[in-house]
Parts: C-alpha cells; structure tokens; sequence
C-alpha cells in the first residue's frame, strides 16, 4: 500500500541542511516525494511511500540533522497517490 502526506516543519530548520538531509533519509527510506524552503522560514515536503517508512520519516523530522531546532511537524495525509517517482529537492 501506498500513501501520501504533506508536511510542515517548523523551528530552526533553513540553513542547517535540512532539506539535503531530508532527501537522503526519503531516498533511503525508499520513499518519493519533494522539499522545499518556504518564505516564512518553515520547510515544507511531500513523501509517498509505505506507512511505516512514512511513520519513520517523520520519527526524522522531529530530529532532523545537526543545528537544527525542529519546534514543530504537522503531516495530513493526501486523497490520493501521487505520480512521484524519486525524492528531490525544489528551489
């Protein structure tokens, strides 16, 4: 089974790699999806995958790499798969 979800994480989580981070943890995780930087600081991606892959990822989010200061994660889960077929950051 596959699902979607939509997060955003907030806190101290632009110019500490997070989004390189994220990408490295989704692709290992096997997951497809996107990342981007959002204009009022938070960091904003899309994964698709497996639930307990997507439940790991998140586990990550919270944490996310060194220098970083995650306050907050909130995920919803999207209607429908999407028609993503790697992970990649957006600029």
């Amino acid at each position: 089974m596959r699902n979607c979800r939509h997060y955003l994480v907030g806190g101290r989580v632009q110019g500490v790699f997070y989004r390189a981070t994220t990408e490295e943890t989704a692709r290992r995780l096997g997951l497809s999806g996107w990342v981007r930087n959002l204009s009022d600081g938070r960091v904003e991606l899309v994964a698709c995958g497996e639930p307990k892959k997507l439940a790991e990822l998140e586990a990550w989010l919270w944490e996310g790499p060194a220098g970083a200061r995650v306050e907050q994660v909130t995920a919803a889960d999207l209607e429908r798969s999407l028609d993503l077929t790697d992970f990649q950051i957006r600029y």
